[in-house]
């Protein structure tokens, strides 16, 4: 369970970093009719070259599923990170055309990756993918949060009545 909400925590997360890319990638000029393209540079730095379509077909992912949706925990973390330090980059670099901001998104992508390799962890498109966030929150709406104390650790919070009564 405790992982399940790690996941999720951070799928949560990267959907507000990649709104916040979004906004900082309007920022720097880049148009909504390319977003994709944006977006898919960054991929393509992270993942040895690959953009999303290669990367779902890799990992066996549907086209109309959202890649983000299969990553695991670790997975979402890098990509939360090549995010946000793209983010701040063109922000940090003052960037306001396109192309520019397209290249810094895949640098970055591509830096993120040569920090993996050189700490020797798992390169993202090697990471299988992992079940579809709705069945996480499923499955954490199914578990009913639970806590339960001894009568030592009730003790004080709970009328010594109703201990009582429930014995």
């Amino acid at each position: 369970m405790a992982a399940d909400l790690e996941r999720l925590e951070m799928r949560q997360q990267a959907s507000v970093e990649f709104k916040a890319l979004s906004g900082a990638a309007r920022d720097a000029g880049v148009q909504d009719k390319i977003f994709g393209i944006f977006h898919d540079a960054g991929y393509k730095g992270l993942y040895g070259g690959m953009g999303v379509d290669a990367i779902k077909a890799r990992k066996g992912i549907l086209p109309k599923e959202n890649l983000m949706d299969r990553m695991d925990t670790t997975e979402l973390i890098a990509n939360q990170f090549r995010m946000s330090q793209t983010r701040e980059t063109l922000k940090r670099e003052n960037i306001r055309n396109q192309r520019d901001a397209m290249e810094t998104h895949e640098i970055v992508g591509k830096k993120v990756r040569s920090v993996i390799e050189e700490i020797g962890g798992t390169l993202p498109e090697n990471i299988p993918p992992a079940g579809p966030i709705k069945n996480v929150e499923k499955r954490l709406k199914k578990k009913k949060s639970v806590l339960e104390l001894d009568d030592n650790d009730a003790a004080g919070l709970i009328p010594k009545t109703v201990l009582l009564e429930n014995s």
